[in-house]
C-alpha cells in the first residue's frame, strides 16, 4: 500500500515498520529521528529505563548500528542537530534530557550530557514536576518543551542551561517549532497554540471542537502551520502569520499522536485505531485519498 513505501513508522506494537514493510522489533519504539547526512535512523525506546538505537539504512531496510541508555525515564523524542554531530532526547518521564555525540558512522560517542530539570505546574497530576517533552535544534541553540514546568528550557549545544522562556501556567507546552524570530508552541493542557515573537505573542484554540482536547503535534510548512488534536480526532490549518483558522478537517482514526508531511501529502498516526491514514495536500487543506495502513498503536511518521 502507497504510505509503507515511503514511511517509516515507529509505534508501540512490536517494532518499527520500513518502507517495503520489513518489521525491526524494538520495545515502544514512540519516536524517529533521521540523521541530516547519513543513512543513519534513531529510535527511543520509551520505558522506565529509556534506551536509545541507532540503525543504519541499507535499501530500506534497519540495521544496528548502535544503542546505548536514554539516560532518563520514558524517552519521548529524539532529534539531531543539523551537522549531525549532536544528538539529543527528551525523557518524559523524569525531565531528564540527554545529549549524546555522533560519530562519522552516526554511532554514540563519548559520554553523555546529563540535563535534569526542577520545577512543576499548577495541573494537580500532570505538572508535579519536569516533563521534557520535545527537543529542538535552532540557531545554534537546543530548546526543550517542559509540559511539567510550563517553560521552554534552552541550553548551549555542550549543555550551558540558558534563561527558560515560561509559558502561562498551566499550558503544558508538548511540540514546537521555531522559525527565524518566531516560536511556536502548542499546549497540551490548555489546548492552545501561541506564536511567540520577540514581546509580542497571540494565541487560538488549537481545535474548535467541543469536548476535552489534548494536541499532540505541531508542524510549519510553508505558510501553514499544522497541528493534530487528540479527543476531537482532528487536524487543524492555521495561517503561520496570524493563526487565522484555515480548515479543520477529521484525522481518519482515533487519537492523532503524531504526523508528517512529505511533499503534497500528509500521513496521520492515528494511535488508538492502529490506523496510519494518507492526506493529499490541495491547497493547504488535507483531504483523504482513501489509503489507509493498519500498524499497531502507531505513534510516529517519518518520511524515508
Amino acid at each position: 500500500m502507497p504510505p509503507v513505501k515511503h514511511l517509516y513508522i515507529g509505534g508501540y506494537g512490536p517494532g518499527i515498520i520500513s518502507p517495503g514493510g520489513e518489521l525491526t522489533r524494538l520495545t515502544s519504539s514512540s519516536f524517529l529521528a533521521a540523521h541530516p547526512k547519513l543513512p543513519v535512523l534513531y529510535a527511543v525506546g520509551e520505558l522506565a529505563q529509556g534506551w536509545l538505537s541507532a540503525f543504519g539504512i541499507e535499501a530500506g531496510a534497519l540495521v544496528p548500528l548502535d544503542e546505548r541508555p536514554s539516560m532518563g525515564d520514558s524517552p519521548c523524542h529524539v532529534a539531531v542537530d543539523p551537522e549531525g554531530a549532536l544528538l539529543a532526547v527528551a525523557n518524559y518521564g523524569d525531565g531528564v534530557v540527554s545529549l549524546h555525540h555522533l560519530d562519522s558512522r552516526g554511532a554514540f560517542e563519548g559520554r553523555p550530557i546529563v540535563l535534569s530539570h526542577e520545577g512543576s505546574g499548577p495541573h494537580p497530576e500532570r505538572q508535579q514536576g519536569p516533563h521534557a517533552h520535545q527537543t529542538v535544534f535552532h540557531d545554534g541553540l537546543l530548546y526543550v518543551s517542559d509540559l511539567g514546568t510550563d517553560q521552554i528550557r534552552r541550553y548551549t549545544p555542550d549543555g550551558e542551561a540558558l534563561e527558560p522562556i515560561r509559558l502561562s501556567p498551566g499550558t503544558g507546552p508538548r511540540h514546537i517549532v521555531l522559525s527565524g524570530s518566531r516560536l511556536y508552541v502548542v499546549g497540551e493542557l490548555d489546548g492552545i497554540v501561541t506564536l511567540i515573537d520577540g514581546e509580542k505573542s497571540a494565541g487560538t484554540l488549537a481545535s474548535r471542537a467541543e469536548g476535552v482536547n489534548q494536541p499532540s503535534h505541531l508542524h510549519l510548512e510553508g505558510e501553514f502551520l499544522y497541528v493534530a488534536n487528540r479527543g476531537p480526532n482532528t487536524i487543524t490549518v492555521l495561517r503561520a502569520d496570524d493563526l487565522s483558522l484555515v480548515a479543520e478537517v477529521p484525522s481518519g482514526g482515533e487519537w492523532p499522536r503524531h504526523f508528517a508531511i512529505d511533499g503534497d501529502r500528509l500521513y496521520v498516526a492515528n494511535q488508538h485505531s492502529g490506523v496510519v491514514t494518507e492526506f493529499a495536500l490541495k491547497d493547504g487543506v488535507p483531504e483523504p485519498t482513501g489509503q489507509v495502513l493498519e500498524v499497531e498503536s502507531p505513534s510516529c511518521v517519518l518520511p524515508a
